[in-house]
This record gives C-alpha cells, structure tokens and sequence, in this order.
C-alpha cells in the first residue's frame, strides 16, 4: 500500500468536514482506507456504496449499480460482528440489493 495515497486520503478526509465524504472523493477515500482498516472505514464505505447505486450517474447502467451493490454488501460482510455498525449498512446493502431487479439472474 502506497503510504503516500493513505496519507492524503486521510487528510481529504478531514479537510472535508463532513460525518460522510460521498460521491466519487468518497469512494476512493474509503476504498484505500477500508483496505488498510477495515473496521473503521468499511462502514462508511458500504454506506457510500449504496448512495453511488442510486446516483443519476450510473441510472442507465444496471450492471454497475449491481456490482456497487454487491461490493457494499462483501464490504458490510466482512465486518466484523463486533462492529456497531455492521448490522445497519449490511441491511442497508442487502435492502438496495434486493430492490434491485434488472441484471440479476432469474432461478
């Protein structure tokens, strides 16, 4: 892991004051940070996950709003069962997945 990129994601992070970084910044910020510690970040990064899902950006593209989905619900996942959050953003996750119809396989 580039020391360099942890370091100025973190101060990203805290010269954006705000609770959440969303959009793109977010994404990126919380996906190099959960990487070096997942318990702290992979929180936020499921929760921005799922918001990306619902932007206008990817609204014509169901096969990136499943895989955005599906990467917040392996990050909430992969939580561990002490994390206070855990509950929540995989619920949150598993709830967007499932409203979710197009592009998912038929059984």
């Amino acid at each position: 892991m580039d020391q360099d990129l942890v370091v100025m994601a973190r101060v990203k992070l805290l010269s954006a004051n705000r609770r959440v970084v969303r959009g793109v910044e977010g994404l990126w910020i919380y996906r190099l940070l959960t990487q070096v510690e997942p318990e702290v970040y992979g929180s936020k990064l499921a929760y921005v996950l799922v918001e990306a899902s619902a932007s206008p950006l990817v609204r014509e593209l169901p096969e990136r709003r499943l895989a955005l989905l599906d990467e917040a619900v392996a990050v909430a996942t992969a939580l561990g069962t002490a994390n206070p959050y855990r509950a929540k953003v995989l619920a949150r996750a598993l709830a967007a997945s499932q409203r979710e119809p197009e592009g998912r396989p038929t059984e």
